[in-house]
């Protein structure tokens, strides 16, 4: 039996237009994304989307818009024949941050769950920057819709 793995991502955007990324060290692998992660039983996606930003990014965000909802297929990259679902919100942070910004990538002691923070203007985002095929979509997404 397949199983669906429901992943929520926050599209926080600065006012000097840049979008915050997340550069962690998770399965034995770097990878650059953006902040967000699973879905719980009962949950639903804003609710998820707010619980992953207070216990990320230790901030109350508001949802702005939905932005983006796979529409392709992909198999999750960590586990066996999971279907990978990814939903993408804009959103607005409604209390500060309490996160250390870096300016470099993988700016940390490579160990399983280190995690660093850093904004990227949405002009400068790249695809082959992200480590995961939907976040690539994401960042061509933001890229035309700055063009």
């Amino acid at each position: 039996m397949s199983i669906f793995n429901i992943r929520v991502y926050a599209l926080l955007i600065n006012e000097k237009n840049e979008v915050l990324v997340t550069d962690e060290f998770r399965f034995g692998k770097e990878m650059t994304k953006f902040p967000g992660g699973g879905l719980n039983w009962g949950e639903g996606t804003i609710d998820c989307l707010k619980r992953e930003c207070q216990e990320e990014l230790g901030c109350e965000i508001e949802v702005i818009r939905h932005f983006y909802t796979t529409d392709f297929f992909q198999p999750a990259a960590f586990y066996e024949k999971q279907q990978l679902i990814s939903i993408y919100y804009v959103v607005k942070n409604i209390s500060p941050l309490s996160i250390s910004i870096s300016k470099n990538k993988i700016d940390f002691e490579k160990k399983e769950g280190a995690q660093a923070f850093r904004w990227i203007s949405i002009s400068k985002l790249k695809e082959d920057e992200f480590t995961f095929p939907i976040d690539k979509k994401v960042v061509e997404m933001l890229s035309l819709k700055t063009k």
